[in-house]
């Protein structure tokens, strides 16, 4: 089943129930160069219509609103807590052949620069919408995406989304930057765990041209489903998907089989880099919950970044 048909039946509504849902992708703003250093520049709103109004990732509060802040104790606690945490050796796990977690791999400056600059993003021409069929079912969660998009109608990557002509940005350089270290890093983990010497052949090299941004709500889910709408040459050669989790954790589900009963389970917290290549790029994996109120204090205090995951996936078309 491709990803679209798990898309169309799983993300529909509100369907809140665990079945098979396939992984969503994401569309941005064309821009004439790759931002470099994180620079986050606001562009101009889009003047295609969009599926829904434009998404805005870190909402402003309400002129009259009344916000109840943290006591300066909690807050103080929280920040040395969390810089207590980033200073503790990162949790490094090889899964299984070609999947590697990274725990807490990006730093909470790195992850702030990301969300303000998929916030920038999103609010531009191509930037975050909610996808829906021609039937009129809409998928429940917000995309966005760089360098290629992704049709759920279809399945299929192209240079324009359909429903507006918008033409995705550009990947940011920074994304590379830190892609490119996870790999190497993971590498290095492999060399060590299974004393191979070709590390490489359990897990590909890869560069990106291909971002996929999704931001999942406190109920978002997502089923178990293939990502195999890429190239045949890129299939073929295995090369790796590598996910960012930002924001609340979510409980994550991967196997060899479309069964949730089979499933592992693993918690993807903000800062952590899943990826899978190699024996493990055909894995089924879906999300079956996302964990309220776990985002970092820090993080949240900096973006103001709505309730729920961001979602970053790279791979190469």
């Amino acid at each position: 089943m491709q990803i679209g048909e798990n898309f169309r039946k799983m993300t529909r509504g509100s369907d809140n129930h665990m079945q098979s849902k396939s992984e969503a992708k994401d569309k941005p703003f064309p821009i004439k160069s790759p931002i470099s250093s994180f620079g986050h520049q606001k562009p101009e709103l889009s003047e295609h219509k969009a599926v829904d109004s434009s998404f805005d990732l870190c909402p402003t509060k309400a002129s009259g609103a009344v916000t109840l802040k943290t006591s300066l104790l909690v807050q103080n606690r929280e920040r040395k807590n969390e810089i207590k945490r980033s200073m503790e050796q990162p949790i490094e796990i090889v899964l299984q052949s070609g999947m590697v977690l990274l725990k807490s791999y990006i730093s909470t400056s790195d992850q702030i620069k990301i969300v303000k600059l998929c916030r920038d993003l999103g609010l531009g021409p191509g930037g975050f919408y909610k996808p829906g069929y021609r039937d009129g079912a809409k998928l429940n969660l917000m995309m966005m995406c760089l360098g290629k998009n992704w049709d759920p109608e279809t399945s299929k990557y192209g240079d324009h989304r359909p429903h507006d002509g918008a033409k995705p940005p550009f990947i940011p350089v920074d994304f590379f930057r830190l892609v490119e270290n996870a790999i190497k890093d993971s590498h290095s983990l492999i060399r060590k765990d299974s004393k191979a010497s070709n590390s490489e052949y359990i897990l590909p090299r890869m560069t990106p041209d291909i971002c996929l941004v999704n931001f999942y709500s406190s109920t978002g889910r997502l089923g178990l489903h293939q990502d195999r709408d890429e190239s045949e040459q890129s299939l073929r050669k295995q090369l790796p998907v590598v996910s960012f989790s930002i924001g609340d954790a979510a409980e994550f589900l991967y196997g060899d089989q479309r069964d949730v009963e089979l499933a592992k389970k693993i918690t993807l917290e903000s800062g952590d880099v899943l990826i899978f290549g190699g024996e493990s790029r055909h894995i089924f994996h879906g999300v079956a919950s996302i964990q309220p109120n776990t985002a970092p204090k820090t993080l949240l205090e900096e973006t103001k970044l709505q309730p729920g995951r961001l979602n970053l996936t790279f791979r190469k078309y």
